[in-house]
């Protein structure tokens, strides 16, 4: 049994009957559960209602760092993020990477979404992309002993993922790792402890080998398990077993639902 952590199913390129055909594939080949994400508060209530018939659909409500044109107040974030379909904070972060520009305006945002979890008691969906020193920073000054999360598509250092395991954080490894240029990314994930990982698509985003150049849908999740359990020793099965356990633990709310 497998979980796609982390997915965008109102971006996919797909009908509502087409999505559940997507849904319908996924589950065909034994994911159980997928986490919709959100990129903006203004996206939210249109990606909700893509998703709010599928009763194995979570989602999370949050800004992109790439996305702060949408970005919104610490009230209006905290009002839809405290809606009880909403199992996450984010995904937010910081993106120095492709947008160093607007760097002041996502160190507000993320400030904003670390404070928001931490009054909600909710996990964080953190990306973070050429920012470790200053993501590592933001969590040790404004999070709460509580609060946990997160680091999505993970591309940085052992060093980063390290510290944030300390911190209560997992690290969750998207089809980038099954790339013949991800030749560190593959030594971090073979060097990171199973009870701390878990696995996504970022879909419809950064499709595996051998999808690479299609887009990626949420049943793909089997690939990036597949070659990451190869990467470590391990059976596809206990792979899939630690991923899914890890998840609920992280995302606890789900169970309650």
């Amino acid at each position: 049994m497998f979980v796609d952590s982390h997915c965008h199913l109102d971006k996919l390129d797909k009908t509502s009957e087409e999505l559940q055909e997507v849904i319908h594939f996924a589950k065909q080949r034994g994911v159980d559960h997928f986490l919709c994400v959100a990129v903006s508060v203004k996206d939210f209530p249109q990606m909700l209602s893509k998703v709010s018939d599928f009763d194995d659909v979570s989602v999370s409500c949050g800004v992109h760092p790439l996305h702060q044109e949408d970005a919104c107040s610490y009230d209006d974030l905290l009002v839809m993020a405290a809606r009880p379909e909403v199992v996450a904070v984010g995904e937010t972060g910081l993106d120095y990477f492709y947008s160093s520009d607007t760097k002041e305006v996502q160190l507000v945002s993320f400030i904003d979404h670390i404070k928001v979890a931490n009054e909600l008691s909710k996990p964080l969906i953190i990306h973070t992309r050429d920012a470790r020193e200053d993501t590592l920073s933001l969590l040790r000054e404004h999070k709460a002993e509580h609060t946990k999360g997160v680091l999505h598509c993970f591309t940085e250092s052992l060093e980063m993922a390290k510290a944030a395991i300390e911190m209560g954080f997992y690290i969750s490894i998207s089809g980038i790792v099954t790339f013949k240029s991800a030749q560190e990314l593959q030594a971090v994930v073979k060097a990171l402890p199973l009870d701390k990982l878990l696995i996504e698509t970022d879909s419809p985003w950064l499709a595996p080998i051998p999808y690479r150049g299609k887009q990626n849908q949420p049943g793909y999740v089997v690939e990036v398990a597949e070659f990451i359990a190869e990467l470590k020793g391990v059976s596809v099965e206990e792979l899939a077993a630690a991923t899914t356990k890890n998840f609920y633990d992280l995302f606890d709310g789900i169970k309650s639902r």
